[in-house]
C-alpha cells in the first residue's frame, strides 16, 4: 500500500498566522514553494496560504502586504490527510474539494505536502488523468 507519507515532500513548513503577507511571501522564496499551510497558535492547520492568495488577494486589492496577515487569508474549512492513509484516500480528498495540495499531518504535526508534482511523481498516467479531469474540470466550469 502507498500511503501519503510515501508521495509527500517532506520538509513542509507552518507560517502562523499572525506573520505577515510580506514575510510569507519572503518563506515561499525561501522555500521554493507556492503554498504555505498556516497554523494557530496551537500549531494547528487553519487554512492555506498561496502565492496567488497574496497577490490577487492582497496586492491586486491594494492592500499592504506587510500589513495583512497570513490569519486574515485563511478561508474555508482547511483539509489535510493523515500520513498513513493509502493514496486513494489522498486522491479522493483533493478531487473531492478540488484542491491541488494538500497538508500530510502526524501525530499532530505537520510533516510534508503533497502537491500536484508530487502527484505526477507517485501516480499512474490512468491515475494523474483522472486526478487532473476532477480537479481541473470543475473549476474551469465555475
Amino acid at each position: 500500500m502507498t500511503t501519503a507519507g510515501d508521495i509527500m515532500h517532506r520538509g513542509a513548513q507552518w507560517i502562523p498566522a499572525h506573520e505577515t503577507l510580506d514575510r510569507a511571501a519572503q518563506l515561499m522564496r525561501e522555500l521554493n514553494v507556492g503554498a504555505l499551510p498556516i497554523s494557530d497558535e496551537n500549531e494547528r492547520l487553519c487554512g492555506i496560504l498561496t502565492d496567488r492568495d497574496i497577490v490577487v488577494g492582497c496586492v491586486a486589492m491594494g492592500h499592504d502586504p506587510a500589513r495583512i496577515t497570513a490569519g486574515e487569508m485563511a478561508k474555508g474549512t482547511p483539509r489535510w490527510i493523515d500520513a498513513g492513509a493509502d493514496v486513494s484516500d489522498v486522491l479522493g480528498e483533493m478531487q473531492g474539494h478540488q484542491i491541488r495540495r494538500l497538508p500530510v499531518i502526524e501525530n499532530k504535526r505537520l510533516v510534508g505536502m503533497i502537491s500536484e508534482a508530487d502527484l505526477a511523481a507517485h501516480l499512474t498516467d490512468e491515475q494523474l488523468a483522472g486526478w487532473a479531469e476532477s480537479v481541473y474540470a470543475k473549476s474551469a466550469a465555475r
